[in-house]
């Protein structure tokens, strides 16, 4: 937990797997320790000297005999609610029901381990903390909220950074609306070295799976943004960065500002020099002046922190502007040099005008990838860009993945298993040649009636 120990509050209660706990006692020890949740959701480090030697007192030969009508359990639920009110752990209450279940020592032996492991996993508070990485967010992602990703599969995700060639280094272009799961991902490959340049829709990036994998910052100092929006402009040359301020115009908007409440205050002042002295005001008492002065002093000094406030509000958030156009503008000179060592995508959007127009980006003889959930639109896209030509090993791929139990004697194929994990495009970039391509289109469009069919259709007129 060292590279948590910055972002973690003291006493923040932490739920999860409907159990709660606090995270204070975790700092200071390494990833990979497994921690005890006692009463008052504190957490102490499990000894490891005490694992489990159940009394099974022999097994069964096999099952047939068992019949599971939900009276083979002495204990009640009640009774397990009272063991746990007094204190009693995890690992004492399964021992408890396995000797007052009457079905247990009939079980044959995988099933008794079956059984123990079960009800450990339900009674026996044992938090793991480990570090996060690409597959363990990819595969609680796709087990929790699989929409958020675009159902992108584990299995699916290291195939796109093995066909895209990912690796430290490299300067990346990466599009990606899986709340920055394959961002994340690229930027672990890469381990800081390198460049990346992300290209999102809408008004900003979406990164809350990055955050989750807790890179330090300079893995950040390489990564850069740009909008799909600016994206055709900086194509056709009309990207204009004439508009955007050279530094930042905090002093005079600040000064402008300045100027229009001295003024209220001079205006004010006048005001007060104008009206005529009285004798009546005059006999005003010394209390009520002192008050009045009183309040006038308070709220001068209401109006200058105010004041104060304002300015300072409106420097930050000019030079918050100034710093993201700026950044735009770097991002926008990469773009132009076109020398991107790969393309990834990963979009819930078509996948054909996407890649169309970012490949343009890419560096000849450059691998790209792109991946989709249903394989309809991918099949468009392998259509446009055979048409289109500047590719080559161009690829149309499923993944498949079936998880196997491995045990001593009982190891096969999990009885249950993901029915689909997306599709895969891939291919490897060439030179263009445009002159050859626009002829080829033309005897495309001119050969797509065979000539034979339209000599029948003109002797069917005559």
């Amino acid at each position: 937990m060292k590279g948590e120990e910055s972002r973690m509050k003291k006493r923040k209660k932490v739920i999860f797997e409907k159990q709660w706990f606090y995270l204070d006692n975790a700092i200071g020890h390494v990833y990979g320790t497994t921690f005890e949740v006692t009463s008052g959701g504190s957490l102490q480090p499990k000894k490891e000297v005490e694992e489990a030697t159940t009394e099974t007192k022999g097994a069964g030969t096999d099952n047939r005999n068992i019949v599971d009508d939900g009276k083979s359990q002495k204990l009640t639920h009640d009774d397990i609610k009272a063991l746990k009110d007094k204190g009693i752990k995890g690992q004492e209450i399964v021992q408890q029901l396995i000797e007052n279940s009457t079905t247990f020592r009939d079980k044959t032996e995988f099933a008794q381990d079956k059984y123990i492991k079960k009800k450990k996993k339900k009674y026996e508070a044992l938090i793991t903390i480990v570090k996060p990485s690409t597959r363990i967010l990819a595969t609680m992602y796709y087990a929790r909220e699989p929409g958020k990703i675009n159902h992108l599969r584990y299995d699916s995700l290291a195939q796109m950074l093995t066909l895209g060639n990912v690796h430290a280094g490299s300067k990346m272009l990466v599009m990606e609306t899986c709340a920055g799961l394959v961002l994340g991902a690229v930027m672990e490959r890469m381990g800081g070295y390198g460049t990346i340049i992300q290209m999102y829709p809408g008004g900003g990036p979406l990164r809350a799976a990055t955050s989750c994998f807790g890179f330090p910052k300079h893995f950040f100092d390489n990564l850069h943004e740009f909008p799909l929006s600016k994206v055709e402009s900086l194509l056709s040359g009309t990207f204009s960065t004439e508009a955007l301020p050279s530094e930042p115009e905090g002093s005079t908007l600040v000064e402008e500002e300045s100027n229009g409440l001295s003024d209220e205050k001079q205006t004010s002042l006048q005001e007060t020099e104008e009206e005529p002295t009285t004798e009546a005001s005059m006999e005003v008492s010394q209390a009520e002046e002192q008050e009045t002065m009183d309040l006038s002093s308070e709220d001068v000094e209401f109006k200058e922190s105010k004041e104060k406030g304002m300015k300072e509000n409106v420097r930050e958030k000019q030079r918050k502007q100034w710093e993201r156009r700026k950044k735009l503008i770097e991002t926008a000179a990469l773009l132009r040099e076109k020398n991107s060592d790969g393309l990834i995508i990963a979009s819930k959007f078509h996948p054909t005008p996407l890649l169309l127009s970012l490949l343009e980006f890419v560096a000849p003889s450059r691998p790209f990838v792109v991946y989709c959930q249903y394989k309809e639109p991918l099949l468009e896209c392998y259509t446009k860009l055979r048409e289109r030509g500047g590719v080559v090993n161009l690829k149309l791929s499923e993944t498949w993945l079936r998880n196997y139990q491995v045990l001593p004697d009982r190891s096969h194929p999990k009885l249950t298993m993901s029915g689909g994990g997306g599709y895969l495009l891939s291919g490897i970039t060439v030179v263009l040649d445009k002159g050859r391509a626009d002829s080829s289109h033309s005897e495309a469009l001119k050969m797509e009636e065979p000539s034979a069919k339209r000599c029948r259709v003109q002797d069917l007129h005559c």
